[in-house]
């Protein structure tokens, strides 16, 4: 293996680290052990070690002397610098969408995902098919580069989603204004769906900070 398979393999391990956090299997302040990831991801403590680096460079995890590596507990401060940056991205993806794109069938799948699970329930699918919509919302600007940056915004976002203790009263609200979203992308009308997508951040912006705020975090 070259010195440039093992970066590719680092970098893909932290991938499916980085997948994890946003599917909500590692919480916020648990301790990911080295020996039993490397076993169950079938790559070596050093590769292990250098994903575990670019995660901490990105913010999602920590690594605390003398103790291990840890995913990072959120702050209100990051939480606020994670809007900051979504609406810089999302809302100028679709502004500037062509009609038609790809990512607004995938937009519409995360969304049936999202309702079919509101029905169960299952809060945890739900809160997995928002952060695939917005996946596919960001997928509208062509930018693979953009795409790769927003699943580290992502990673972050979710850890503070699970940091708090109500994924119905985070999540529910969304699965409609998703929805209607995706119909305002169908029909093409950009325009009109960026300043409703930008209304609908800063309203999920307030939804996260007050949960913050009730659960006395600063």
């Amino acid at each position: 293996m070259t010195e440039d398979d093992g970066l590719d393999l680092a970098e893909r391990t932290a991938q499916i680290l980085r997948e994890r956090l946003i599917t909500g299997a590692a919480v916020p302040g648990e301790q990911l052990s080295e020996a039993a990831l490397a076993t169950d991801l079938e790559v070596s403590r050093n590769t292990l070690r250098e994903a575990f680096r670019i995660l901490i460079h990105e913010g999602s995890l920590e690594r605390i002397p003398n103790r291990g590596v840890f995913v990072r507990v959120p702050s209100v401060s990051s939480v606020l610098d994670v809007f900051r940056v979504r609406r810089a991205i999302e809302v100028m993806a679709v502004r500037e969408a062509l009609p038609k794109h790809p990512a607004i069938a995938d937009a519409r799948a995360a969304v049936e995902r999202a309702k079919r699970a509101r029905d169960i329930p299952e809060w945890t699918v739900v809160g997995t098919a928002n952060m695939e919509f917005h996946s596919a919302i960001v997928d509208l600007a062509e930018s693979p580069r953009l795409s790769t940056f927003f699943q580290n915004v992502l990673a972050e976002l979710r850890i503070a989603f699970v940091s708090l203790s109500s994924p119905e009263y985070l999540h529910a609200p969304f699965v409609d204004q998703n929805e209607d979203l995706t119909i305002l992308l169908e029909q093409g009308k950009m325009a009109e769906a960026a300043t409703e997508l930008e209304a609908y951040l800063v309203r999920s912006e307030r939804l996260v900070l007050a949960a913050f705020g009730r659960m006395g975090w600063g």
